[in-house]
């Protein structure tokens, strides 16, 4: 009895003892699992702090959103011509003898230039430089999706080096015009055109002079400048916005030749809208004339002539014109045409041809020391002048 016992208290204080053991390897692994007597659990283990967030940059300056809006709609312009050259330089003159005086030979050989367009409308018109498609025996164009066209010439108008064309393709993309009276220098600018055979090239820069004229580069001249690059094969591209918007052609940059960089001209899409309409409806621009040819003087040259100041003055008439017949003279300094001061020559020509014909319009000049006003019919401008 005594040894069964024994053998019963040895069994239970052996696993008092293991007990206690397990229980100090556990508490020593986790103490957290010891506490008095009333207090609370302890707070969780706080989360380890959260990556700081990335600091969040300023958006990038992009015109991206401006190009995708107005590219697909800018061309490109295939042109060739026939140019006929001679091939002997010497057939007379000094060196005839030595030649036997043969007579001059000559050859044609094909050239082949580059330009670009913009599609204006659904109908499929596209307005381009004239000199980009003059005396040319092949146009292509080439739209910025690959599909390629053969265009019919709608009408040109040399006098602003504008010229509308026209492709019959479905789903054409068009361009948005904007307001060319609402450029100011300081305005950024992209063209976007064909140079040097890349296509859909664009480039920016800012308007850095508006009414440009006195350029010799057309008869009707009322530029804007940029120094957006524009380079050969950029003819006839769209100048737009940063919204997108077609504020000019692109026509011409000072050569470099010159030493100057940085300096182009486009043809204001209010020019461009006019011109437009008339070729569209007429097949030809039909502009206001009254047989005046102005001329800029200055103050000096004004006072040889024995006028009081300088400025613009009407240096001839033609015979018969409507401002010969009512009353206007040569030698009259010209002080304003209808409700606008006259600044230069080429601006009483721009304002001229904008009118109406069968209209009419108030002249106001200097005669000497008099200052008279007269009306003046408007016809439409003889072909050839």
């Amino acid at each position: 009895m005594l040894k069964r016992l024994s053998r019963g208290l040895t069994f239970v204080a052996g696993s008092v003892v293991g007990g206690l053991a397990l229980a100090f390897v556990i508490v020593a692994l986790h103490p957290s699992l010891i506490r008095s007597p009333g207090r609370s659990p302890p707070l969780a283990r706080p989360a380890p702090p959260a990556p700081a967030e990335r600091r969040r940059e300023p958006p990038l300056a992009s015109y991206a959103a401006a190009v995708k809006r107005a590219a697909p709609a800018v061309v490109n312009i295939y042109t060739a011509r026939v140019v006929t050259e001679q091939i002997n330089p010497f057939p007379f003159g000094p060196f005839g003898e030595l030649f036997g005086n043969v007579l001059p030979e000559y050859r044609q050989r094909i050239q082949r230039s580059l330009g670009s367009g913009v599609i204006v409308d659904k109908q499929g018109h596209i307005v381009t430089n004239y000199h980009v498609i003059a005396n040319a025996a092949a146009i292509r164009v080439q739209l910025a999706d690959g599909r390629i066209a053969v265009p019919r010439i709608v009408g040109v108008d040399p006098d602003t080096d504008l010229a509308v064309l026209q492709i019959t393709l479905p789903n054409l993309p068009v361009i948005h015009f904007g307001r060319s009276g609402q450029v100011q220098v300081g305005d950024v600018v992209l063209a976007i055109g064909n140079p040097l055979g890349l296509s859909q090239t664009v480039t920016n820069g800012i308007v850095s002079a508006t009414g440009r004229a006195g350029l010799g580069i057309s008869t009707f001249e009322d530029f804007i400048q940029t120094d957006a690059p524009i380079n050969f094969g950029n003819s006839g591209g769209a100048l737009i916005n940063s919204n997108g918007d077609l504020i000019g052609i692109n026509t011409a940059i000072v050569a470099k030749s010159l030493g100057v960089t940085g300096i182009g001209f486009a043809i204001p899409v209010a020019m461009v809208r006019g011109v437009l309409h008339d070729i569209i409806k007429y097949g030809k621009v039909i502009r206001g004339w009254i047989g005046i040819v102005p001329e800029d003087i200055t103050d000096s040259e004004a006072r040889r002539a024995g006028l009081a100041h300088g400025g613009v003055v009407i240096a001839n008439l033609y015979a018969g014109s409507p401002a010969q017949q009512a009353g206007l003279k040569p030698g009259d300094l010209l002080l304003a045409i209808g409700q606008a001061a006259v600044k230069s020559a080429n601006d009483a020509r721009v304002s001229i041809a904008r009118m109406k014909p069968g209209s009419t319009i108030t002249v106001r000049v200097l005669r000497g020391t008099k200052t008279l006003t007269l009306t003046v019919p408007i016809k439409q401008q003889p072909a050839g002048l």
